[in-house]
């Protein structure tokens, strides 16, 4: 959902950066929420309809409930949706069905019910972020494909040799992030920077972890900016030495999270930006951070490990060097949002008739 009281991580700046790229090469239109309706033109191509939701499910932004969605896919040939479990996904699938369009989804780790299986027959592709994505949908083989996501290498390229410093972490401080195991690891010495808000969970304890995550960073040379301006990431990323990404299984009050990271976006745009990654070996993250390679991988939760490897990095800077430029290298060859979108692409053709021309995706 767009607008300040919406989400923005990497669930929702995917369809957006995937659609940028899909409209490059085809007609395609973004339909997605916010309290302010409305439309416009992207300069790359890109149509945006925003519809305003009459009320939100269980309250969860995620949820929109907008009637005027069936009438915003009429002309579509290709409905893609985003959030497998989630309400417009089900009321676009099934507005497709009824119009004739083919149907395409794709999961971002909204939890939810698919009612037994019966909801996967509402769709003829599913596009995974991943390997590990595509493992947890359960969806049948034949039907899906694993499209990955990317980066605009153009945005998020290295800066000067020399002018990295420090540990930087993006994305939302929720304990599944593990940040408070990040800053129990920093090594003595080393600044960081964490680029990201506070998550929606009000319940006790875990509406306390920014007042823990505070306590942990208090007399070291650790800086909460808040949410960064999109415009303001690459510099960021081009600026530290590493990027942490420190996610976990179980957090710090012992919750379970059976799904931690699909892919990790961010450490895409590091790799981008010729930032060598120290991440958990877990999910989609070990699909994109190859060990020795572009980055480190070290055991999810294990202080000491994420301790060392990002020693490592900061005391070696001709090894970071490059690990980052392998990082780049790899990011131009598999993800880019246009080797994406091209993977993307050849889904839908496939769905086309035989002697149909190329789809137009409509995508929510």
């Amino acid at each position: 959902m767009f607008g300040p009281d919406g989400l923005y991580g990497g669930g929702e700046r995917y369809p957006l950066e995937l659609a940028r790229a899909l409209a490059a090469e085809v007609d395609c239109e973004l339909v997605t929420f916010g309290r302010r309706p409305g439309g416009w033109r992207e300069p790359g191509g890109l149509r945006v309809r925003v519809l305003r939701p009459l009320w939100w499910l269980h309250g969860h932004p995620a949820q929109p409930v907008a009637p005027r969605l069936p009438a915003a896919l009429a002309g579509a040939t290709v409905v893609h949706a985003h959030h497998f479990r989630s309400l417009p996904t089900y009321t676009a699938a099934l507005t497709a069905r009824v119009l004739g369009a083919r149907t395409a989804v794709t999961d971002h780790g909204l939890p939810g019910r698919a009612w037994g299986g019966l909801v996967h027959r509402l769709f003829d592709r599913f596009l995974a972020v991943s390997e590990f994505s595509a493992g947890l949908l359960g969806a049948p083989p034949a039907r899906t494909r694993v499209i990955y996501g990317g980066a605009d290498p153009r945005r998020f390229a290295p800066g000067p040799a020399g002018d990295r410093d420090g540990v930087l972490f993006v994305g939302r401080l929720t304990p599944h992030k593990g940040i408070d195991r990040l800053l129990r690891a920093l090594p003595a010495g080393a600044a960081l920077r964490i680029a990201g808000s506070g998550g929606h969970d009000r319940r006790p304890p875990e509406r306390d972890y920014p007042a823990l995550l505070r306590r942990l960073a208090a007399g070291r040379d650790v800086a909460f900016l808040g949410p960064v301006p999109d415009a303001a990431l690459p510099d960021l990323y081009r600026g530290a030495a590493v990027l942490a990404l420190p996610s976990l299984e179980r957090t710090c009050y012992g919750r379970h999270v059976p799904v931690s990271e699909l892919l990790g976006l961010a450490a895409i745009e590091a790799m981008a930006s010729g930032t060598p990654v120290v991440a958990s070996r877990i999910g989609g993250l070990a699909e994109v951070v190859v060990d020795g390679e572009t980055g480190l991988l070290v055991p999810s939760g294990d202080v000491a490990a994420l301790g060392e490897g990002l020693s490592r990095l900061l005391s070696d800077r001709r090894l970071a060097a490059r690990l980052g430029a392998n990082a780049r290298d790899l990011v131009l060859e598999r993800f880019t949002w246009r080797a994406c979108a091209e993977r993307c692409l050849a889904a839908y053709q496939a769905l086309a008739p035989p002697t149909g021309p190329a789809p137009p995706p409509a995508r929510r």
